[in-house]
């Protein structure tokens, strides 16, 4: 009886395999397994959700539209914060450092007038010391170079960010550049584990040490004492000026790039506007216990009264952000069924808001995000 049931097996087999050929691409095509999660790692998450001014509202809530949609295992606690504040209320804090992450939209920094930029008080209060900001191509979204895909890691605490300044005679302003081994080295660490941990192959170290050679020559010592500790990976070296020139002529030399406060802030938002605009570019801010996710670049850009009365901003930074955070709160497969949504809608074209050649509305494209999940 055994021997006359291995031939009809390897028939019964063979035949079904010849009539249902999509049989094995059916499970190939199946994601494999990422990570074993540990007992209770599908526990919801609560997010610190903070809307902010301008357009933040609008993709905010895009975001939370798309996690309702996905069943994602993460929940919102909201907070009305916004840049007109004279310090970001202390709840808001007690709420980041109990569920350690965050989402927000941008807060508005007024100009002048002595107002502390909330932005930045965030990142001192909660020591988010290293912003990074993803600039890559994303399919089907025509721009003037390819195979752009830099990572800016950029030190978050100090530099000219420090916020020391003070009137010396009426006429004469000084503005204190303060630059510090301590975090001069966790940069540089962070980013060169960001680099082990993701596969890159260089990192490379703006500065402006020609000039400033005691505040950039510290950074630059900094980097080399870490860079030797990583012989896997390349180091080198760039001026801010000639790496804003090479940016706009050859931005795909570039891979990881660690920066001082201030050249990160106008290195992302050029690198951003290469690959396609800040509209698209994914971000965060991260400490040893907490983290902000956020619009990549130009954070604090809430947008114009036109495009907010319209409802036409672009929920893609942020949406790229919040696929960043489920990463960030290991859940990864949740992670890339967003991003894949995401890019199929921008692949796709039809869904579009203006700043990317469209017209689509931010409802419109975030029913595409949704109609496009799998």
């Amino acid at each position: 009886m055994a021997k006359r049931s291995v031939p009809l097996l390897k028939q019964l087999l063979s035949s079904s395999s010849a009539a249902s050929p999509s049989c094995s691409s059916r499970f190939t095509s199946h994601r494999s397994v990422t990570y074993m999660p540990r007992p209770g790692d599908g526990t919801p998450r609560a997010v610190t959700l903070i809307p902010g001014d301008g357009i933040g509202p609008l993709v905010t809530g895009a975001v939370e539209q798309v996690m309702e949609a996905m069943h994602a295992p993460v929940y919102f606690e909201r907070y009305d914060v916004h840049g007109d504040m004279p310090k970001v209320p202390q709840e808001v804090i007690d709420s980041i450092k109990k569920n350690k992450v965050c989402l927000k939209g941008g807060l508005a920094t007024p100009m002048g007038g002595g107002v502390s930029s909330l932005n930045v008080q965030l990142r001192k209060q909660l020591d988010l010391y290293a912003s990074l900001v993803n600039c890559f191509n994303l399919p089907g979204l025509p721009t003037r170079h390819e195979n752009v895909d830099i990572v800016v890691i950029r030190e978050n605490t100090e530099g000219e960010y420090a916020g020391l300044e003070h009137e010396v005679v009426p006429g004469v302003v000084e503005s204190l550049k303060v630059i510090t081994k301590f975090c001069s080295e966790r940069i540089a660490k962070y980013a060169f584990e960001y680099a082990y941990l993701n596969n890159r192959r260089k990192v490379t170290a703006v500065h402006k040490a020609n000039i400033m050679k005691l505040a950039d020559g510290l950074f630059l010592e900094s980097c080399r004492e870490v860079a030797t500790k990583y012989p896997g990976i390349k180091y080198n070296e760039i001026i801010v000026d000639n790496c804003c020139m090479q940016l706009v002529s050859k931005p795909e030399q570039f891979d990881v790039m660690v920066t001082p406060n201030l050249y990160g802030n106008l290195v992302a938002n050029t690198a951003a506007g290469i690959a396609g605009g800040t509209g698209v570019m994914p971000g965060g801010n991260v400490g040893a216990d907490h983290a902000v996710f956020e619009q990549g670049a130009s954070a604090g850009n809430v947008g114009n009264e036109k495009v907010t009365e319209q409802k036409k901003a672009n929920p893609v930074a942020l949406l790229l952000s919040s696929a960043m955070m489920l990463r960030h709160l290991q859940f990864p497969s949740f992670a890339d069924r967003l991003e894949t949504a995401v890019k199929g809608v921008i692949s796709e074209g039809k869904h579009r808001t203006k700043d990317l050649g469209g017209s689509s509305t931010t409802q419109e494209v975030v029913d595409a995000v949704i109609a496009a999940l799998d």
